[in-house]
């Protein structure tokens, strides 16, 4: 394997963003997103009559046709079928209720081309969001979350050993990880070449070392460098008749849990190096310092000029918002702004809208995301990020486990600083290329978390293809990380 790379990572050049390049003209853009999808159709074929387009310009119009696609993929429910979603819960629901709720924005929905859709995660969504509605259900509700987004003792044992031995990289524990993706039978002709990319960490010292790959099926691969800001495994298989058509990885890598006691007295401004100026700029589409953006920031600021209080303030108020199940990101234009106007948001919806903040507040903050797990059943997809304070260099922060209800005083703030030891990045950067490049436009066009196939004749969205996540918590590691 190669030398671990370090966490102070510099940014990839414009050319590798995905987002940059399936930019359509923002007057098409402006139509998909209002709904307009008549109109916006009629828009893209004027533009691809154009001969002077070149391929870039004509992927990235012929997206926002399967952007339209995918948006309606998400808002299938017309208002029958929100109501009886919501009748499997609540079988005495009223019209009056749903309506109230509707128009409070708890039931997500927009109009598309002059008809009303519900977005098929908004009924669950309600009961994430309105307290009333959770106690209008005929059975009690429990939430699938992560058992560290409460106090846990893995908290206090990380800080203690944090502090014990004057080092933030602490707690290894080896984990072996068996990730899958297969395509459904018949998704691809018989005989045509299926490509896939699995996600596959890489080293990042005190963070996730000693990576070996045990195995992949098929056998045959390509391992993306570890200079892959989204790396991958990339396979390829012929497709049988009938049959699905399998790809997997195994792989086991020591993971450290991290914990930085920060005293806000000694944080001072960065100094912006020209490695740490891509960490404050703008990167439109999903980073973009607006006139919304710039109230929502002197709103929660306010005359605060330390470093970390102000990080403190904008991470409170981006965790006040309510986590819920979120749109396909390939349909939202700008995630931050979404985050930002929606009244609730997802992981990466959070990190994009405090990375955005932090950014404008001369803080520099920079995205990663995999997968977390348990020593139970629980995993998930999950996106987070990292800050850099001076002096302590750069410092992880999860706003979606933010605040520790129930914790001791010194734990509460723990995921502004500290990071559990059961989780693994895949990605250091989001909307970056793959190694080798994908040909189609990928499912997912910021992470890179269930993985991505393709064959010639286009992209298999996750319709297509089924995946899966198995992990195994190993022995405890030694001293030489193995």
């Amino acid at each position: 394997m190669a030398a671990p790379a370090t966490a102070t990572t510099t940014a990839t050049a414009d050319s590798d963003d995905i987002g940059a390049r399936l930019a359509a003209p923002p007057a098409i853009i402006d139509l998909v997103d209002s709904g307009d999808f008549i109109g916006a159709e009629a828009a893209i074929a004027r533009a691809l009559e154009d001969a002077s387009l070149n391929a870039d310009q004509r992927t990235a119009l012929e997206f926002q046709r399967e952007r339209m696609r995918r948006i309606l993929l998400d808002f299938r429910l017309d208002e029958a079928g929100a109501k009886a979603r919501l009748r499997r819960d609540i079988p005495d629901l009223t019209d009056a209720e749903f309506a109230r709720w509707d128009a409070e924005g708890l039931i997500e929905a927009r109009v598309i081309d002059g008809q009303r859709r519900w977005f098929s995660r908004g009924p669950s969504n309600l009961f994430r969001l309105s307290e009333e509605a959770r106690k209008r259900r005929a059975t009690p509700l429990v939430f699938y979350d992560s058992p560290l987004e409460v106090a846990h003792p893995q908290h206090a044992r990380v800080r203690e050993a944090a502090l014990a031995s004057g080092e933030s990289a602490v707690a290894p524990q080896r984990v072996r990880v068996t990730q899958s993706l297969t395509v459904k039978p018949d998704a691809v002709p018989a005989g045509e070449t299926v490509r896939a990319w699995l996600p596959f960490p890489r080293a990042i010292a005190g963070q996730q070392e000693h990576i070996a790959l045990q195995s992949t099926v098929p056998a045959a691969h390509r391992l993306a460098p570890e200079s892959a800001m989204q790396r991958t495994v990339y396979m390829e298989a012929p497709a049988v008749a009938g049959e699905p058509t399998a790809f997997s990885v195994t792989y086991e890598l020591t993971v450290h849990a991290q914990y930085h006691r920060i005293d806000p007295e000694r944080v001072v401004p960065a100094e912006i190096t020209p490695e740490l100026a891509p960490f404050v700029a703008e990167r439109a589409p999903h980073v973009v310092f607006n006139d919304a953006m710039r109230l929502e920031s002197a709103r929660i600021v306010g005359d605060e000029t330390n470093p970390y209080r102000i990080a403190q303030k904008l991470f409170a108020a981006v965790d006040r918002i309510p986590w819920a199940g979120a749109r396909e990101y390939s349909t939202i234009t700008n995630i931050g702004q979404h985050a930002l106007e929606q009244g609730h948001a997802d992981c990466g919806q959070q990190t994009l809208l405090l990375i955005t903040l932090l950014r404008m507040n001369g803080i520099p903050a920079r995205w990663q995301s995999g997968w977390i797990f348990s020593d139970g059943e629980y995993n998930n997809m999950h996106d987070w990020g990292w800050m850099y304070l001076a002096p302590y260099g750069w410092v992880p922060m999860d706003v979606t486990f933010g605040r520790l209800p129930g914790a001791a005083p010194e734990l509460q703030d723990f995921y502004l600083g500290g990071l559990d030891a059961w989780r693994i990045a895949f990605n250091d950067d989001w909307s970056r290329e793959f190694v080798p490049a994908k040909r189609h436009p990928r499912s997912e066009t910021v992470d890179l978390q269930r993985g991505e196939a393709e064959w010639d004749g286009g992209n298999l969205y996750f319709d297509q293809w089924n995946y899966d996540f198995e992990w195994q918590l190993l022995p405890p590691v030694t001293d030489d990380g193995t």
